[in-house]
């Protein structure tokens, strides 16, 4: 492995480094592998999930900046109009605004909220996003900051709900099954689809899941 970046917030470290083997940038926060530039497609679902459920994409808030995956599938689409994203990491910011990892901040229609995910949805008037992703942490499940437990809990959940505009949705990632999760989605909402991703990560053949919830 070769360091490419590494910070410290209170949150605690963050690493930024090549692979040797096959060249991919990775992501480790408090040692935890994140994500990678090789395997992206459940982040990529994320979006996708989005953009096929909504008529017309206004207006979209990511949770999450991580390598920019998400942003990057949604700018795609031409009918977007704008994407907020919450990052509570500076570094990962300032890491992008470098080009140490592919940029997708020059794009008009990008802006980028400092802060906690869930203090961004409240500031956000109400009925005024058609699609919320969340891609914060690595699930309910498998906790990279014992806080972000809030984001995937029915009080946070219905926050978002309250955000939505009739027709959005909100998908959040999980590196794992999470009954929980599907359970607090369905409540919420009604019901939750649930789809699972096959991914190849590093050699090993993981599922993540996708949980969608619409309006």
């Amino acid at each position: 492995m070769s360091e490419v970046a590494r910070a410290v917030s209170e949150r605690g470290e963050l690493v930024l480094r090549r692979r040797v083997d096959d060249g991919a940038l990775e992501l480790r926060v408090n040692g935890v592998f994140v994500m990678d530039d090789v395997e992206t497609s459940s982040e990529e679902l994320l979006a996708s999930a989005v953009l096929s459920s909504v008529r017309r994409p206004d207006r979209v808030l990511v949770g999450g900046l991580g390598l920019g995956y998400t942003v990057r599938a949604l700018l795609r689409d031409v009918r977007l109009g704008e994407v907020v994203v919450a990052e509570i990491e500076p570094d990962v910011v300032s890491w992008m605004r470098a080009g140490l990892v592919p940029s997708v901040l020059d794009d008009p229609r990008v802006s980028v909220v400092l802060g906690d995910v869930r203090d961004v949805v409240v500031a956000q008037e109400g009925a005024s996003l058609d699609g919320i992703l969340l891609d914060v942490d690595n699930g309910p499940d498998f906790l990279v900051y014992n806080e972000n437990s809030a984001v995937y809990a029915s009080p946070f959940v219905t926050t978002c709900r309250s955000k939505l505009r009739a027709g959005g949705v909100l998908t959040v990632w999980s590196s794992s099954a999470s009954p929980d999760l599907e359970a607090v989605v369905t409540s919420v909402f009604g019901a939750c689809e649930v789809k699972p991703v096959p991914v190849d990560l590093q050699g090993r053949a993981e599922t993540y899941y996708v949980y969608q919830g619409s309006l």
